[in-house]
């Protein structure tokens, strides 16, 4: 139980009704909570909300009101709105630097396999010999060049 008015019956200077629907939301101890919500939204609205909503998530939707009015206050244009805006924005930018970076690893993998491709063939050729392929013939390629 809150003794005393609310930040909501301070602000407008008037004596706190034991049934005020702002008092839970708005205890006094937090007189810039209700300023915020008044400045943007208005009193009256703000209490009318809240009526209109169950008591179970009043409180919640006093804690959203607050959120967006600060931010609001803080941007007028965008408000909440410049906040996702520029989330989406760091997603979109993260997932192009994400695709980048599995595409340089799908390159390097594919190089590994080539060079490991290349070194398993090199580890096949005869090793005790040191006739070179391309100076092998064949032995009826020796007699046509003896002609």
């Amino acid at each position: 139980m809150i003794y005393g008015r609310c930040a909501a019956c301070k602000s407008q200077r008037r004596r706190c009704p034991s049934d005020c629907i702002f008092s839970p939301y708005f205890p006094p101890n937090d007189p810039q909570k209700f300023a915020s919500v008044h400045r943007i939204y208005g009193g009256s609205n703000v209490g009318k909300m809240l009526q209109q909503l169950p008591h179970c998530v009043r409180e919640q939707a006093a804690n959203t009101l607050y959120l967006e009015a600060q931010c609001r206050i803080q941007d007028p244009v965008y408000g909440c709105v410049g906040i996702i805006s520029k989330l989406y924005q760091q997603i979109h930018e993260t997932e192009v630097e994400l695709a980048k970076i599995q595409t340089q690893i799908a390159y390097y993998k594919f190089q590994n396999q080539q060079f490991e491709a290349e070194s398993n063939l090199s580890s096949l050729a005869p090793q005790g010999n040191n006739m070179e392929m391309e100076h092998f013939q064949w032995p009826s390629q020796a007699l046509n060049y003896s002609n």
